[in-house]
């Protein structure tokens, strides 16, 4: 097999590598090995106030080697691919191993749960684009946002960017997958208004495929007018009432439902969602699935970091939990089956409801529309929820005026069972897809 463009080594080269890996840790000692190999490499060009502000190439290797000795772990990695230093991290780890206590938990996944077929999911696709046609796309994606309006005036930039990766992991029970991947991406920074009234406003997209990404100018449009609706933002006092999370920030309560409902949270207590399987955890109008398979899809995968098989699912169905994320530990850990979910989630979709954002902002007639973030006030313990925010106040169903230096406020379990409904304006730039989420009361803290 020849190298793909711009890498070092063949997918087949890693294969040999790790197998070598594995041949030198068993003479050695160790009664188990896993490891992952991988190489990247990638550029990232922006541009700001028309002027190139930075270019740079990044390329990285690595090697991380766990060994086992019994039920006993140790780890090291390397980012030499020569066979001394592969020698070296082997003898590393099985040092460390011999110092650390057992671990009744620790050690491979049960053989029969490993993946055994890897087909394509048409995950790479490399976009090679010259540095200068970069600067040209990122100066164009700067210049279509400040043509939405003079009072945009500046600048944090318009970036483009690219990336390939390929990787293979292995243990010592026969398991050996791995597979290509790209990621390409637009953002673009401005900022409207001048003095004490500026405000600052963004758009980004990601994709597998370039050719999938928004027109530089669209990303650059939706920025600037993001920017100029902010413009006469004000304070709101203090009450309870329905709030919107925009899609972008609605993905975030999905992953704050991930963290909860993770295997590392569950088994050291400490999590809201404890004990919670079988339970009506949301509202009955959400629906989560897992979709490991869908072609170029981010998170998509045929094996989890343990090496085994994922497999679609319903995580959430009618607002109850139907499953926790689990790796092969800490499923050892709380005495239950693995999920294939070592490493986090695979592909996340929220079942969308019928309404578009402008029909939510109707149905909740008069609220707070969120459209940022700030802070990170979580407490996974108990639920408690409180972080700064920006949006705009809605009566009516309509906006009536932008909204800033204010704290949205409540309690992860009550938000989750109180969401009414989830619009259909998900965003496919992310490994999380959920469109913008209304939640039938919060706390808003202001004047």
């Amino acid at each position: 097999m020849t190298s793909k463009p711009g890498f070092s080594h063949t997918q087949s080269r890693l294969q040999e590598i790790a197998e070598d890996v594995l041949k030198t840790a068993r003479k050695c000692g160790a009664s188990a090995c896993e490891m992952d190999i991988s190489e990247g490499f990638g550029q990232s060009v922006s541009v700001r106030m028309g002027a190139v502000d930075t270019i740079e190439y990044n390329r990285d290797k690595g090697v991380e080697i766990t060994v086992y000795i019994g039920q006993q772990r140790g780890q090291a990695s390397t980012s030499d691919f020569s066979r001394a230093a592969l020698r070296s991290a082997v003898d590393a780890a099985l040092s460390i191993a011999r110092f650390t206590a057992p671990d009744p938990c620790a050690g491979l996944a049960d053989k029969a749960s490993m993946a055994r077929e890897c087909p394509d999911l048409d995950l790479y696709h490399p976009w090679n684009i010259e540095v200068d046609d970069a600067i040209e796309l990122a100066r164009r994606c700067e210049e279509a946002a400040f043509a939405v309006d003079r009072s945009i005036r500046n600048s944090e930039g318009a970036n483009v960017s690219t990336h390939q990766s390929h990787f293979v992991s292995a243990n010592s029970l026969g398991f050996m997958g791995g597979f290509s991947s790209t990621r390409h991406g637009l953002s673009c920074a401005v900022i409207a208004g001048e003095g004490d009234a500026m405000q600052r406003e963004y758009w980004h997209d990601a994709r597998r495929d370039a050719t999938e990404l928004l027109r530089v100018e669209d990303v650059g449009r939706i920025a600037g007018e993001r920017a100029l609706a902010r413009l006469g933002a004000k304070k709101i006092r203090t009450r309870q009432v329905p709030v919107i999370f925009e899609a972008p920030l609605a993905v975030g309560l999905v992953g704050n439902f991930v963290q909860a409902a993770s295997g590392g949270a569950l088994y050291r207590r400490s999590s809201f969602l404890l004990d919670t399987l079988g339970q009506q955890v949301f509202s009955p109008v959400i629906h989560i699935s897992e979709r490991p398979h869908l072609k170029k899809a981010f998170g998509a995968t045929w094996f989890d970091s343990d090496g085994v098989a994922t497999h679609e699912r319903e995580v959430v169905a009618d607002g109850i939990l139907q499953g926790y994320f689990l790796s092969t530990y800490s499923a050892r850990k709380l005495g239950l089956q693995t999920t294939g979910n070592a490493g986090g989630s695979h592909n996340l979709r929220v079942k969308a409801g019928e309404d578009d954002l402008g029909a939510l902002l109707r149905k909740m007639d008069k609220g707070l529309l969120v459209t940022e973030l700030l802070g990170h006030g979580i407490n996974y313990v108990t639920g408690d929820y409180s972080r700064g925010a920006v949006g705009f106040w809605v009566e009516k169903g309509k906006i009536k005026h932008p909204v800033q230096e204010i704290t949205i406020a409540g309690n992860l379990r009550d938000m989750f069972r109180n969401i009414v409904a989830v619009g259909n304006d998900a965003l496919a730039r992310g490994a999380k897809h959920c469109g913008s989420i209304l939640i039938e009361n919060m706390k808003i803290a202001g004047q």
